[in-house]
């Protein structure tokens, strides 16, 4: 996938906390080893019980259009020839409680809908540091 954002955009600060969520490639979500609770934005302690130790597990990468925003002003000079775009949030298909924001791609945001069914699409982008960060956006499934 080529960048969607434009090129000197800043990219996720990876830290040891969300790595494997940003360089894997795949749709990870952190799921506790005590109770099995899944859970997104990866976090030191679980929502649930507030065990402190987590697996990653691979989702789908399928989901619905749970909200969104249609995005007419940029809010960077960067962004001035972006707009209009759409940011969604996904609400996953085999994980229900969890929901990733992120760019909608390959639709006209006019088309744009609650409930409309997305696929993760993962762009590559090279960070300061050398390391490969990837990116999830949607496109339409």
């Amino acid at each position: 996938m080529s960048r969607y954002m434009p090129e000197g955009w800043n990219l996720p600060e990876i830290d040891d906390l969300n790595r494997q969520f940003f360089t894997s490639g795949k749709l990870l979500v952190q799921q506790c080893t005590e109770c099995g609770t899944v859970q997104h934005l990866p976090e030191d302690v679980c929502h649930d019980c507030h065990a402190m130790t987590f697996d990653w597990v691979e989702a789908s990468g399928n989901g619905t259009i749970y909200s969104y925003v249609i995005v007419h002003h940029p809010v960077h000079d960067m962004l001035r020839e972006r707009v209009p775009y759409g940011v969604i949030l996904v609400q996953l298909d085999d994980y229900p409680s969890i929901r990733i924001v992120g760019n909608l791609v390959d639709v006209d945001p006019s088309e744009i809908a609650i409930g409309k069914p997305v696929s993760v699409s993962f762009e590559e982008v090279e960070g300061a540091d050398g390391e490969m960060v990837t990116i999830p956006q949607w496109v339409a499934a």
